[in-house]
């Protein structure tokens, strides 16, 4: 598990946020749960039930192409991407683990646009149920943090700018 922990103190600050959730339906055992917690992340932070639009895709490789469309519609602030890649016993996993990673960075450099990567890479079904429960760090809720706090950030960045 990782160490890291989102400053939950400057996501506050952004409850008039619009933030996409991108989830891919393969796996939904697992991103159900990541779901769940990006949401429960989401209300504690203040963002509206209204201000959430979940958009679910087949599986993790088509997460980058929805976030694209998602953030070039100027509708949202920041974008939460959650899925499961779960290794198998072919190279399948590698290639669908990488280019979803490649894909995402890509949109949120050419949009500007923050994107949460909640998308687990794990080698067993066990790890990832692991990672997508409430009970030892919910990696949804891990995400959607980052999203608010990046938010937050950019939107202090472009203050000071002016």
């Amino acid at each position: 598990m990782s160490d890291y922990t989102p400053q939950s103190s400057q996501a506050s600050t952004v409850p008039d946020a619009r933030i996409a959730i991108v989830a891919a339906r393969f796996n939904d055992f697992v991103v159900n749960g990541l779901i769940a917690g990006a949401r429960r992340v989401l209300a504690r932070h203040g963002i509206a039930d209204d201000a959430i639009e979940e958009c679910h895709v087949p599986g993790a490789f088509e997460i980058p192409l929805a976030a694209q469309k998602l953030a070039a519609t100027g509708r949202f602030d920041g974008i939460v991407a959650l899925g499961a890649v779960i290794r198998g016993g072919t190279a399948h996993f590698e290639f669908v683990a990488g280019e979803c990673t490649r894909g995402l960075g890509r949109v949120m450099l050419d949009s500007g646009l923050p994107i949460g990567f909640g998308v687990l890479t794990c080698d067993t079904e066990a790890q990832a149920l692991e990672r997508s429960n409430s009970m030892s760090g919910n990696k949804g809720e891990e995400a959607a943090l980052a999203v608010l706090e990046m938010v937050a950030a950019l939107r202090h960045l472009d203050e000071r700018a002016r």
